[in-house]
């Protein structure tokens, strides 16, 4: 995102992460835009990233709440660095209907950890925020973004020289487990893609 908005836009940035493997992508991508004079891509944990308070126009967090134990600690983190006026964006999953303690456990995620679609707007205003816009993600929009990750990830090791293809009997044990864990609860989890929050 950090360097597609440079290239379209002009922008400059700062990329937080703590994956090399998906600093290394936004690093590459950024030499394709060639857009490396207008971005920075730093290894560090978000959650404890320090820089200039209140000097950036737009604060990202789009899918990694969890740098903030959650989206009111991560609106809290955002506010350091946004700027009086400026503009968040936050990604983050919240509940389509309360879950069963069985959903919760096939999800390995407390029921605490989410709200409601409702509950989150209300989490937001209550952080001191401007609720703008919210944009709701749907299976296959979460889906796209998901396998976006993936192929990063599938990317990075064929970049590195490992192999890309491991035994069938190894994948079908956890995948087969992974499957089961997810269709036990995860339609009942739904995901806020890019909803936008204002100061």
């Amino acid at each position: 995102m950090l360097t597609q908005w440079a290239a379209r836009y002009g922008s400059y940035g700062v990329g937080v992460d703590i994956s090399k493997v998906f600093l290394t992508a936004a690093r590459d991508r950024a030499d394709e835009l060639d857009v490396t004079g207008q971005v920075r891509f730093i290894e560090a944990d978000a959650g404890t990233y320090e820089d200039e308070p209140h000097s950036y126009d737009i604060v990202s967090c789009i899918g990694a709440a969890w740098i903030g134990n959650g989206l009111a600690g991560t609106l809290t983190l955002i506010r350091r660095l946004l700027r009086p006026g400026g503009l968040a964006l936050v990604g983050d999953c919240y509940w389509i209907s309360p879950p069963p303690p069985e959903a919760c456990a096939s999800l390995q995620v407390p029921k605490d950890s989410f709200a409601s679609l409702s509950g989150t707007a209300k989490l937001i205003e209550d952080a001191g925020y401007e609720l703008v816009e919210m944009v709701l993600a749907n299976h296959d929009t979460w889906d796209r973004y998901v396998a976006a990750q993936r192929w990063t990830e599938r990317m990075a090791t064929r970049k590195s020289g490992r192999p890309r293809c491991v035994g069938l009997a190894a994948i079908l044990g956890p995948c087969t487990r992974l499957l089961s864990r997810v269709r036990q609860g995860l339609h009942r989890l739904g995901c806020l893609r890019s909803p936008r929050v204002s100061r």
